[in-house]
């Protein structure tokens, strides 16, 4: 089913235009208080905008201020962070519980419980009650009972955000098989659930979709300073040069350009961290001062008022780095990926 939402909420600052094709998985990704659990409660029906329109399919959702369908009425699912099981019900009678609620005979609930949970792989603990599952079991579980309902459009809120790394892993892997030709709106935090499982994503700040496009071109051709953090990128404004470009604040950069691109034409350019490296601010190309030194895993982030470099924690000791200290920063060509503003 296509979904077409235009609608604001003026009481929260949001003001939202979004269109998904048939079958399309669209990742609505931006900071925390930016309004992208408005949006999947206007469409669940939820929330009620002030204004606007939204159709699924042929049906109007709603069409302020006329018309408004109630959420049971939508052939919408929404999951949460929180699985929300019955808790008084077995794994069985969780998923059955949808069809169930549509008007399906016990007989024809049965049957599509059975199916999702064997999609789901959650059938082997069919007669167990949520108390006795782990995170990743009941996460799955709720995925099963949300498309057991076969919903017209399924909205995912953070499914993934509560789980640990490896149980994450596990869910994302049933979510990447279960998705696929589903009519979808996914809500994330993480760039790598928007590569997996996303065919194009929306970036949501202060109540507005500032940037949209196919996934992998808007994360790694950012055009937002969010979305280059959650892409890990450096995201530098300013003019192209003939062999790369001139920062805003006269920061010179070699680097790779997506197209051609005239001298003296406004661009930005997408700079990887892990490829820049810190060293003796004397005789540096570009001098820089640190602002904050962030662990990530097993490097640590170093933050500069130019770039950002990401490095192991002996560069750091060795080159004695600390919050105001001046750093040279060397970042070779094939780091820089320049693209028109």
């Amino acid at each position: 089913m296509s979904l077409h939402l235009d609608a604001a909420l003026d009481a929260r600052d949001v003001a939202v235009s979004l269109s998904l094709a048939d079958g399309e998985t669209l990742a609505l990704l931006g900071p925390n208080g930016a309004g992208k659990s408005t949006v999947l409660g206007m469409l669940a029906g939820l929330v009620r905008p002030d204004r606007g329109r939204a159709t699924l399919g042929g049906d109007v959702l709603f069409d302020l201020p006329a018309t408004w369908q109630p959420p049971h009425r939508r052939g919408v699912a929404l999951l949460a962070q929180d699985p929300l099981l019955f808790p008084h019900l077995t794994v069985r009678h969780n998923v059955a519980f949808g069809p169930r609620s549509s008007g399906a005979s016990r007989a024809e609930a049965t049957g599509l419980a059975d199916e999702w949970m064997r999609r789901t792989a959650t059938d082997a603990f069919a007669d167990r009650r949520p108390a006795e599952l782990s995170g990743g079991q009941a996460q799955r579980v709720a995925i099963a009972r949300a498309l057991a309902a076969e919903p017209r459009l399924l909205l995912l809120d953070e499914p993934l955000s509560a789980l640990d790394v490896a149980v994450a892993a596990d869910v994302r892997g049933t979510l990447s098989d279960v998705l696929a030709g589903r009519t979808t709106v996914l809500v994330t935090h993480d760039a790598l659930d928007a590569y997996l499982l996303a065919d194009r994503v929306a970036v949501m700040h202060d109540g507005r979709v500032v940037e949209e496009g196919p996934t992998r071109r808007v994360l790694e051709r950012p055009r937002h300073p969010f979305t280059a953090e959650l892409s890990g990128l450096t995201l530098v404004r300013g003019v192209r040069t003939p062999d790369g470009m001139r920062g805003e604040d006269g920061m010179t950069l070699l680097g790779q350009a997506t197209e051609r691109i005239e001298p003296g034409t406004p661009v930005l350019a997408a700079v990887r961290p892990s490829a820049v490296r810190p060293g003796d601010a004397v005789g540096a190309s570009i001098g820089a001062t640190v602002t904050a030194l962030e662990p990530q895993a097993d490097l640590v982030r170093v933050r500069t008022d130019r770039l950002d470099a990401l490095v192991p924690p002996a560069d750091v000791a060795d080159l004695r780095l600390r919050v105001g200290s001046r750093v040279g920063l060397e970042v070779p060509r094939s780091a820089v990926t320049i693209y028109p503003a």
